[in-house]
């Protein structure tokens, strides 16, 4: 899962932060894919041995991995730094175990922050022996490095995300919301066929949606599930539901 440098990370920083202008779409297809049979993996942003340089993050958004672990498999204890890391699970359970003496299992509906900092180990494994689980791994680059590691979890229920954007992550930790050092913002929302929200964004901010599963209409454009969209200089992110979908939707600087 570390598959990228530290000096890489930060040698990529400045083009990350430029991004593009108006809005961009990613579709699905078009991501990179690594199938190591017990891991089936899609990447929206280069990652360990899948390199676009067109595809490298936007703004301090740095890693969108959609992972499938097989039952009782998964990631072996390994180590990062310098990294504000999500995990948000859709199906199954993802046991999470690491160096601050941390154990849990992430489960739909919760949201994980570790803050790697100065330098922390974990090991994150398919917490079911018949049952596949499948989640997110989000990178996000932190505002400074030496940060102190750190470990949060919150759970989001289903009525707090239903028809509108729920604020999931932030770096103030408002409404109670898992803290991240960084400056972005992330929202996670349900939508059925019909319904409506909107995210308006102040000037100088940017915007990435990630469509988790299901379908969505996103700024007039209909998106698929593993499909996203980049929006700079717009005034605000409107989601509609075209039949059940959920997205995410980060705020960025």
């Amino acid at each position: 899962m570390e598959g990228i440098t530290f000096s890489l990370i930060y040698r990529i920083k400045a083009r990350v932060m430029m991004g593009p202008v108006m809005i961009t779409q990613r579709l699905a297809d078009s991501r990179g894919h690594a199938d190591h049979g017990w891991l089936d993996s899609h990447h929206t942003f280069s990652f360990a041995d899948y390199y676009d340089p067109a595809h490298m993050g936007f703004r301090n958004l740095r890693v969108i991995n959609e992972d499938r672990v097989e039952p009782g498999r998964g990631f072996g204890t390994h180590p990062h730094r310098d990294m504000e890391i999500l995990s948000y699970v859709l199906e199954g359970g993802l046991e999470h175990r690491d160096s601050m003496g941390t154990g849990s299992v992430i489960r739909p509906g919760d949201v994980q922050v570790m803050s790697a900092g100065t330098g922390v180990t974990h090991s994150e494994f398919n917490a079911s022996r018949t049952e596949p689980v499948h989640f997110l791994q989000i990178w996000l680059l932190p505002e400074r490095r030496g940060l102190r590691p750190g470990y949060q979890q919150r759970s989001f229920g289903p009525a707090e995300k239903d028809g509108r954007l729920r604020l999931v992550a932030s770096r103030d930790g408002r409404d109670d919301s898992v803290t991240i050092h960084t400056d972005a913002s992330v929202y996670a929302g349900v939508f059925a066929a019909g319904q409506r929200a909107e995210h308006p964004l102040a000037s100088g901010r940017h915007a990435w949606v990630h469509v988790a599963r299901g379908t969505v209409r996103v700024n007039g454009r209909d998106l698929e599930a593993g499909d996203a969209l980049a929006l700079s200089d717009e005034p605000a992110v409107t989601v509609e539901g075209t039949g059940g979908g959920e997205v995410l939707v980060f705020d960025l600087g």
